[in-house]
């Protein structure tokens, strides 16, 4: 993973895919969900999930800090089946967050993923620390993920 400047984490839900779109593309839930982003907002008149849509996200980084607010803006929005946002400040992407949603029989195959934007400081930053934030990401997805699948599977 440390050659790609990002990572994914799949976990499978017994819940349909509609379900889980409902889940991963209200931004408002992610607190719910996260070890790191502990709550998040519409922001700048959106209200929902749509490309171009602005939010920004309260991180505590690592789960112990500092704490701080990112601004996100959704980059990709197919219902069912896709849900990408970019992380930055306006014009100045730094890396990209997403889920992909697979129908798998009764249930959803559920990916979420990092992905770093390929700008040189990115480089030197993954080649020092990409190993340990890579797996610290991986951590903190497959638990969002395993926190979602109770709260589907609950219902």
């Amino acid at each position: 993973m440390a050659r790609t400047m990002g990572g994914e984490v799949s976990v499978r839900m017994d819940a349909p895919p509609s379900r889980v779109w409902a889940l991963v593309s209200d931004v408002t839930r992610i607190g719910e969900f996260s070890p790191e982003t502990f709550e998040a907002k519409w922001t700048r008149g959106s209200t929902g999930p749509e490309v171009g849509a602005s939010f920004k996200g309260h991180v505590k980084r690592n789960g112990v800090g500092p704490t701080y607010w990112s601004l996100c803006r959704v980059t990709k929005c197919e219902p069912e089946r896709l849900f990408e946002f970019s992380v930055g400040a306006d014009g100045v992407d730094i890396n990209n967050w997403g889920y992909r949603l697979e129908p798998d029989g009764d249930g959803t195959l559920v990916t979420e993923y990092f992905r770093l934007e390929p700008k040189w400081y990115l480089r030197g930053y993954w080649l020092l620390l990409g190993a340990l934030r890579g797996r610290t990401n991986e951590r903190g997805m497959r638990t969002t993920l395993e926190r979602m699948k109770t709260v589907l599977e609950a219902d």
